[in-house]
């Protein structure tokens, strides 16, 4: 039998985390070894059979003690029938079942820190720590690795920097026609002379997009449009306000609520200039490498792994958190520059990024932390 590789992620919906399940799966297939994924599923799941993992369905986003014990005993069950070698877990809540069924079957426990979890409370803070419980624990970028090691020292020997990697063969220009990218552009309204700025995201207010529509109230520009491209949580209250916003400030006709949007690599080559305008920091900021990829200059805020993936002047801007006058500064400065100006930017931003922050890397970086751990 072939031995495997189980990871636990609560849903397989767009995020970060959910398509570093699926690169890791893909490379773990490519390498012969079969890519097993606990979750609930959701709109990626097809993607994950596509890549060659195999999806098992369990409700690992529940929270609940019982489910988290019975979910345990399924994992358990899992070991024992699949050759399982190691779990990686990727959210809390599953995590805590991974960790009790890896500890049963005395196999390699390894958890990613995808993002920040607060601690206000004792308890809390115990709930988290199941995240640095593992042989080992990945950061998924330099800032992470800090956040990790301030909040447990006694941990620092185990965490692992391994960075978000953008997919370089679905974010290659080469591969995106102008037909590709016209079309879009067409389906959001936006005319071909118009400078088009690009906001990817949910519809979530940490994300910022009411920064970016107060920005755009401010700036003096004809024939400069912004979508908002991402879907709303829950029942859409948050889509209904950033509505409300864009029509009390006259704007309907210069933002966009594009909603979800599935070929991110035809949104980025249709946007002249990318915003991530996040108000607290993302530990990677998969907008900001991926629009570099794509050879887009990036405005991006001052924090988290912006700082790692931007290089403020050379590759595009950083601004303060929460700040609508710096981001219409850094738009009115990029659009005074031209295309052929705001094009060298783009191309300094994609060799960055093609040169530390690729799929290809991270899953190498992974797999060859699974052969250490499980001898897989």
């Amino acid at each position: 039998m072939t031995s495997a590789i189980l990871q636990l992620i609560p849903r397989l919906d767009t995020g970060g985390a959910e398509r570093t399940c699926i690169d890791v799966a893909g490379a773990l297939w490519k390498n012969g070894i079969r890519a097993l994924v606990a979750s609930e599923g959701g709109r990626l799941a097809e993607d994950l059979r596509i890549r060659g993992g195999e999806l098992i369905t369990l409700s690992m986003a529940s929270k609940s003690p019982a489910r988290i014990l019975a979910n345990a005993r399924a994992l358990e069950r899992l070991i024992a029938k699949h050759d399982i070698k190691l779990i990686h877990a990727r959210s809390r809540a599953p995590a805590w079942s991974g960790l009790i069924a890896a500890r049963r079957a005395n196999i390699p426990f390894v958890t990613t820190y995808h993002g920040f979890y607060s601690a206000r409370t004792p308890l809390k803070r115990w709930y988290n720590s199941v995240m640095v419980r593992g042989e080992a624990v990945i950061a998924n970028s330099q800032f992470t690795a800090r956040h990790i090691e301030k909040e447990y020292p006694e941990r620092k020997a185990r965490i692992v920097t391994i960075p978000r990697g953008v997919d370089e063969e679905i974010f290659d220009p080469a591969r995106i026609s102008a037909a590709r990218a016209q079309n879009l552009r067409s389906h959001w309204g936006v005319r071909p002379r118009d400078i088009l700025i690009l906001l990817p995201g949910r519809l979530t207010r940490w994300k910022g997009q009411r920064i970016l529509i107060e920005a755009m109230s401010q700036l003096e520009a004809p024939g400069v449009r912004a979508v908002l491209a991402g879907d709303a949580q829950g029942r859409g209250a948050y889509e209904d306000e950033l509505s409300a916003i864009i029509a009390r400030a006259g704007l309907d006709d210069r933002v966009i609520l594009a909603g979800h949007v599935a070929d991110m690599a035809g949104a980025y080559m249709a946007a002249d200039i990318v915003v991530s305008c996040s108000v607290e920091p993302e530990a990677f900021g998969r907008v900001a490498a991926e629009a570099a990829a794509m050879g887009r200059p990036v405005i991006a805020t001052d924090h988290g792994g912006a700082r790692e993936t931007v290089i403020a002047g050379k590759t595009g801007f950083l601004i303060p958190p929460g700040d609508a006058t710096a981001l219409a500064g850094a738009l009115t400065e990029l659009l005074q520059m031209g295309p052929l100006e705001r094009a060298r930017l783009g191309e300094a931003g994609q060799q960055h990024v093609l040169g530390k922050f690729t799929r290809a890397r991270m899953c190498t970086d992974t797999l060859k932390l699974y052969a250490e751990l499980a001898q897989v």
